[in-house]
């Protein structure tokens, strides 16, 4: 995985379908901790009514765990034996279970699990080291992460293996016995030894399947992704294609998979940015970016029509983004997926090295930036840098769970450099930085006469 490093800017969105104003404020915000700022790794939030918790690394980059009472202004913190290392690639997952257990694994990047789960329900003092799942293709994990099933069943995937050389593994909970057992019996993808798949999804789209993109790369070199690839299953368990919805045999191989995109190694894709979103008819889409004749780094999205897939070049980007190398790398593009307003518009963020950032207005039919609409998804005061070193920017995890109240979401924020391709920083490093929880609300507003 390549991780990129956000600095967020904020601004209105006007509506100019119903002249109203969309805005996002603080309502409230509360300390955590201090946190290591000398890389970025992924954080996690979950807010499980009554309770709310968060897994971070603290300023000595120990794996924490704090949790509070949603009525209570303070936090109870346990910290578990892990120190992590200077791999951008060690975020952690976090997830509860329908009885009120934690479940959290992270710090990995082709190292054994490490996995953990409370011995008593909603309390992270009580979490304990399990040296095993199901004891098999455990000694290489990474990319972690839980997800919900299609009758909500609690499910854990990961790869298995390396880059360009890994599987990827998917686990199902036995929530009465409490131990996990294997979802598939063998691995979802199988690179063969020669490659592995870095995915978008499992999303749950309208149309009830579960919908899967990912690329192909061959080595731990950035540069050899290729062949956009896609999979839908209703289950988690059978899969089929796009095309045809012919039936898929697991594991999923370059040479048999629904190929998207048959872009070629160096041909400008990348892991990361392979995003799926849906259209104002549910129908599902992936964006991604690849390079053009004229050798320019241009984003497309693919739409599902009919059995087959339809490309269609988003906006016209004259600029080449020439990436490669191993480790987590800076990105110079970063695509969102396309999603469905509430007015019906679809939108899209993005952001460039040279062009900028933004949300693009995305014509229904061809799929074409067709405009811009500013649009604020964090509070202003949230974008702007308390720290004074150099280099430092924004990071921010939404939360996994749900809100306590229908009109307010959870964000947690810190400040960090970006990442230095998993090695370390020589001296001087920057303070610990602020970790801190927001409380925010969308505001609808009538535009003022004029706009």
């Amino acid at each position: 995985m390549n991780i990129i490093l956000l600095i967020f800017t904020t601004s209105i969105l006007v509506s100019a379908q119903n002249n109203t104003i969309e805005r996002t404020e603080t309502v409230d915000t509360l300390d955590i901790a201090r946190v290591w700022a000398g890389h970025p790794v992924g954080f996690s939030l979950l807010t499980h009514p009554p309770y709310q918790f968060v897994a971070y690394y603290d300023d000595k980059r120990q794996l924490t765990v704090a949790q509070r009472l949603l009525t209570v202004r303070t936090w109870t913190h346990h910290i578990l034996p892990v120190v992590t290392g200077w791999d951008s690639h060690n975020y952690i997952a976090l997830a509860i279970d329908d009885d009120g257990y934690l479940h959290l694994s992270g710090d990995m990047h082709v190292t054994p699990l490490k996995y953990y789960r409370t011995i008593q329900p909603f309390n992270v003092a009580t979490f304990h080291r399990f040296d095993r799942m199901t004891g098999t293709n455990e000694s290489r994990v990474t990319y972690p992460r839980f997800l919900r099933g299609a009758q909500n069943q609690l499910i854990f995937t990961y790869r298995d293996g390396s880059s360009g050389a890994g599987n990827e593994i998917y686990n199902i909970y036995d929530l009465k016995m409490k131990l996990w057992k294997r979802l598939l019996d063998q691995p979802l993808t199988n690179g063969e030894g020669q490659r592995n798949a870095y995915f978008d999804g499992p999303v749950k789209g309208p149309d009830g399947y579960f919908h899967l993109a990912w690329v192909w790369r061959e080595t731990p070199d950035a540069a050899t992704n290729h062949d956009l690839s896609y999979a839908r299953s209703k289950d988690l368990i059978n899969w089929s294609t796009g095309v045809a919805n012919k039936s898929l045999k697991l594991p999923i191989k370059l040479k048999d998979c629904d190929i998207v995109d048959p872009v070629p190694e160096k041909g400008g894709i990348i892991n990361g940015n392979a995003k799926l979103g849906f259209d104002t008819q549910g129908r599902v889409l992936i964006s991604y970016h690849k390079h053009s004749a004229q050798n320019y780094t241009q984003p497309w999205t693919a739409r599902l029509e009919n059995g087959q897939w339809k490309k269609y070049q988003i906006t016209d980007w004259p600029w080449h983004w020439n990436f490669g190398g191993h480790g987590t790398l800076q990105f110079s593009i970063h695509l969102g997926g396309v999603t469905k307003q509430t007015d019906g518009r679809l939108i899209q963020g993005y952001n460039h090295v040279k062009f900028g950032s933004g949300t693009w207005l995305i014509d229904p039919q061809s799929l074409q930036a067709i405009g811009k609409v500013q649009r604020q998804t964090l509070s202003p005061e949230m974008g702007r840098i308390e720290g004074t070193f150099p280099g430092l920017g924004v990071k921010t995890s939404a939360d996994l769970g749900r809100s306590d109240k229908t009109d307010i979401r959870y964000v947690i924020r810190w400040e960090t450099l970006a990442s230095n391709f998993d090695k370390p920083r020589p001296e001087p490093l920057p303070s610990p930085s602020t970790l801190r929880l927001y409380a925010l609300k969308t505001i609808i507003e009538n535009a003022p006469s004029g706009r």
